[in-house]
């Protein structure tokens, strides 16, 4: 992302306050391999003892699979992203829905797998759902 303005906004909410962010920002920009990340449409799939957070983009299906533990703790075990999609940001935006949603729920997340550890590692923000 491209921003002349004095604030980098965050992409995910790009997608949610376009027109607001327009307004307050006139000089930002986005991509278009970027915009078409933020309006990728990422969905939870939650099964008794595992889930995922998985999206298609042109045909090509990355995903973020979880093991669950307890009610209350679940383990991140693989994120997967086909070659077409690296590079995209496709990776992070699934591990800030597992996130997002682990702060909604209440959940604490084991991070096992390498690219959820990595990304951790880049956002110590969101140490409050890892243990």
């Amino acid at each position: 992302m491209r921003d002349s303005g004095p604030v980098a906004p965050c992409a995910a909410n790009v997608r949610i306050y376009r027109n607001a962010f327009r307004a307050l920002y006139p000089n930002f920009t986005i991509t278009a391999q970027e915009d078409a990340m933020t309006t990728a449409d990422i969905r939870k799939e939650d099964h008794d003892t595992k889930g995922r957070f998985v999206t298609t983009i042109d045909g090509h299906e990355a995903e973020l699979t979880y093991s669950k533990l307890s009610p209350s703790r679940i383990i991140a075990d693989h994120t997967g992203v086909p070659e077409a999609l690296k590079g995209q940001g496709v990776g992070l935006k699934l591990v800030e829905a597992l996130v997002d949603d682990a702060r909604a729920n209440d959940i604490k997340i084991v991070p096992l797998c390498p690219f959820v550890k990595a990304q951790l590692a880049r956002h110590p923000e969101w140490s409050d759902v890892f243990v």
